[in-house]
């Protein structure tokens, strides 16, 4: 499948997102993400991705009704098995939010951390991101060393902070790693960076710390997207986060770096 080099249009990367499933019809089955819409409802901690919740979305009904406004979720709640979507026209306009985030960083020369529970597949998104704002004067906030959680180090490679183990970059949904960094930085007597550019609980905690933060979200991810309802995440981007191929994502990333001013260091 054809990768654009240059930044598409807006049609062309939603017709690209569609096409390589990153948004439209995504591998995520309905039943997981109501599963996880309900559990979350239910006050299950790892489904709020380090954000505090409290009772305030204890229906799952109000939960899938926000899915459906900023991720594109088939909005019939009889609809209970099978496929489910992700609306590719509510991918790039939270592109184009996150976009407006890091144009004013960029202007302000901002400290920014970049941070990933899914190396897998958004290494590259967050690390193009930060080598274009580090060319714009940006300042990309180097974690502290020694960091761990429970069997695993944190670590930082390409200037994004991700979970290593046994030599493996780990998957993880854990806001504990964010939550060693920011503890980490405030014994060294470090201030906290200005901006977070992250996924999963990395996202939230930084969020939920009052430090202005913006993301990426799957569709069996809600509480990011109730995190941005409520104020606590600036801007959350809905997509498949862990397609099959991730180079899929760099027509994206290039959308979004254009949209925000800022040059491409690919």
């Amino acid at each position: 499948m054809p990768i654009p080099s240059a930044v598409p249009s807006r049609a062309e990367l939603i017709d690209h997102l569609v096409r390589t499933r990153t948004a439209g019809n995504v591998a995520t089955p309905r039943e997981i993400n109501l599963s996880h819409y309900r559990k979350l409802a239910s006050g299950d901690r790892h489904m709020w991705l380090g954000l505090d919740l409290g009772n305030r979305w204890t229906d799952e009904r109000d939960v899938l009704a926000v899915m459906v406004e900023r991720c594109g979720v088939n909005s019939d709640p009889q609809h209970r098995s099978g496929q489910d979507t992700i609306a590719p026209e509510l991918t790039v306009d939270g592109l184009e939010r996150m976009a407006a985030v890091l144009r004013t960083a960029a202007e302000a020369r901002a400290r920014v951390l970049f941070a990933t529970g899914h190396p897998g597949a958004l290494l590259e998104v967050h690390s193009a991101t930060a080598s274009a704002l580090h060319a714009a004067g940006c300042e990309i906030v180097e974690i502290p060393d020694g960091l761990h959680v429970d069997d695993q180090t944190v670590v930082q490679l390409c200037d994004v902070a991700m979970l290593e183990r046994a030599a493996r970059l780990r998957h993880t949904h854990s806001p504990a790693p964010m939550a060693a960094i920011l503890d980490g930085m405030v014994r060294e007597g470090r201030p906290l960076p200005d901006l977070v550019v992250a996924d999963h609980g990395w996202t939230g905690h930084a969020g939920q710390c009052g430090i202005e933060t913006v993301g990426y979200a799957d569709c069996n991810d809600p509480a990011l997207f109730l995190g941005e309802v409520e104020g606590t995440i600036k801007a959350v981007v809905p997509l498949d986060d862990h397609i099959t191929n991730p180079r899929f994502y760099a027509p994206m990333t290039a959308y979004l770096l254009a949209a925000a001013g800022l040059t491409a260091q690919f």
